[in-house]
Formats: C-alpha cells, structure tokens, sequence
C-alpha cells in the first residue's frame, strides 16, 4: 500500500509482505469430475440465496457483499457479486493463463506478469509485486503461483490458486474464484483470498496500522459518527478489504472490456472504478497510472 510518509527499509520490507496479494494462472490436466462441480454449483448457489437481502441492500451501489476476518494465523477476504454477465463468456475470459495476466497488470502496484511452468509441469503465473506504485521493477518481489481449474462445467466455474511460500514472513495462499450461472446473462461470482503470516509480520503490519497508516480504513462500517457519516473498519481487516476490492475490480474491468479492447481502455475501466471508493482506494492520479502501465507495457512487449 501506498503511504506519503517514508518508513525504515527493514519496516517496509517487512511490512510488504503481509499486503501483497498473488494470483495465479491456468494449468491443463483432466476435466473436473461432475458431481462434485454440480455439489459446488449448489453450494454456490445456495449462498446467492442466503445473501439476496444483503446483496439487495448493499452500500456499494450494487450487488457486492465483501466480508473480511483475522484468521489465527493471517487475513482473509471475500467478495460475492452478481454481474451481467453469462457464465460461458466468464469462463472464456479466464480459462486462458495469459488472460490472468492481463487482467492482474491492472493493479496499481503490480508491475510484471509472466507464465511459466511447475516442478510438476503445471502451469504456473509470476506476479511482480512493487510494495508502492512509483518503486521500480527491480524492486518488485517475485510471487510464483499455481493454478488448478476445480471445475468447468456449463452451470460453474472454480479457479484454486496455491503458493506455499510468500515474501519475508508471508506463506500459505489461497486464492479463490467461483462463478455459477443465474440465467441466461447473470452469474454471481466468489473471489476470495488468504494468507499466513508471522509473528513478525503481524507486529510491523500493526504499528504501521497504527501510526502512518492510521488513517487507512476498510469498507465494513462499523458505526456512525456526531453526524451521521459512516465510520469504516480500520487495521488488519481494513487492509485485506482493500486490497481484495482492487483485485476484484480487475476481474470486473477485464470481463466487461469489449472483445479487443486496447489494454489502455480496460485501465481506465479500473482507475475510473476504484475511484468510486476515494475514501478507501485512491492513491496515484489517472495520468501517471496510465503512464506506469504505458512503460510496463513498452518493457515487456506486453502490445497496445
């Protein structure tokens, strides 16, 4: 996360650990066993259902529930929607690994995406990771992660990304993304996303929380002020909240992109959308996040 105020080397190398969030990429292999994809569209839909009067009342505009938790040993968050848009164009949009590429550059902070392989022959996404957007490249840390597509069937979708170990105390990631038709032209997705820290990583993520990054804040609310403005989550919770809502606008960005649409469009889908949380999710002005996306894409040949 960004911040105006400079913090020690060891602190911030510390701390970036405990606010990346990686992603993954699609590894081929046997198709997913029905019955239990047809059980996951249940369940899924099952939790629409169970959600109908939140998502009908929710503060963001439209239907988005994001629930968050401190986990023992690390963050956890979660974002259920409904979008309009039909399952088969979901998964065409995310079934191919570079696809996942695409959609994750548009993240301010993330500056590098390539494909590779696992030691098993999966395959793999790494996710160059700047601990703020105006940090070079070469200062990016480096998040390997595998994809394994659970189910594809006509009525659901699950994605499971997996990283065993993360950067300087961070470990353990799960990375989640469920979509199960509704009808004909509305789905509702689940992204959702946990890591582990340390001890470490939890105590430098709690006082940056609680002195130069103190005026941070989530999106749960959690009270009213003197005049009725809503007060917002802070701390932990609030940072996995943010960074789950960013990540979440790249998939929604990317899925409502026009068929070849330029990368530059699809940028400006997400600034303009993360820009409708302020509060929570502005940091670096329209013109010079297009002009670090435009370098990234020059540097790596990434085309328009």
């Amino acid at each position: 996360m960004s911040s105006p105020f400079s913090l020690p080397a060891s602190w911030m190398r510390t701390l970036a650990g405990a606010v990346l969030l990686a992603a993954a990429a699609h590894a081929p292999g046997a198709s997913p066993d029905s019955a239990p994809a047809s059980a996951a569209a249940q369940a899924l839909r099952a939790t629409h259902q169970r959600m109908g009067p939140k998502l009908a009342q929710s503060g963001f505009g439209r239907p988005i529930q994001l629930d968050s938790m401190e986990t023992p040993n690390g963050l956890q968050g979660d974002i259920y929607a409904v979008v309009d848009h039909p399952l088969p164009e979901i998964s065409a949009a995310l079934k191919e690994p570079s696809r996942w590429c695409e959609l994750l550059m548009l993240h301010v902070n993330n500056r590098r995406c390539r494909m590779g392989t696992t030691l098993q022959g999966g395959e793999m996404l790494t996710l160059f990771v700047v601990r703020r957007y105006d940090k070079p490249v070469e200062q990016a840390f480096q998040l390997p992660f595998a994809y394994r597509l659970a189910s594809a069937t006509p009525e659901h979708l699950s994605i499971e990304m997996n990283a065993t170990n993360g950067p300087l105390g961070t470990s353990n990631y799960r990375v989640t993304f469920e979509a199960v038709a509704l009808d004909g032209r509305r789905s509702f997705l689940h992204f959702g996303y946990s890591y582990d820290h340390n001890m470490m990583v939890r105590m430098a993520t709690q006082a940056y929380l609680a002195t130069f990054g103190r005026n941070k804040v989530g999106f749960t609310v959690v009270g009213r002020d003197a005049d009725g403005q809503p007060e917002y989550i802070r701390g932990p919770r609030g940072l996995v909240e943010r960074n789950a809502m960013r990540y979440f606008l790249t998939l929604d960005a990317y899925l409502s992109s026009e068929a070849g649409a330029s990368a530059e469009r699809r940028e400006r889908s997400w600034f303009a959308a993360a820009e409708q949380y302020p509060r929570q999710l502005h940091e670096i002005e329209l013109d010079t996040y297009l002009a670090i996306k435009r370098e990234d894409r020059q540097r790596d040949g990434a085309g328009r």
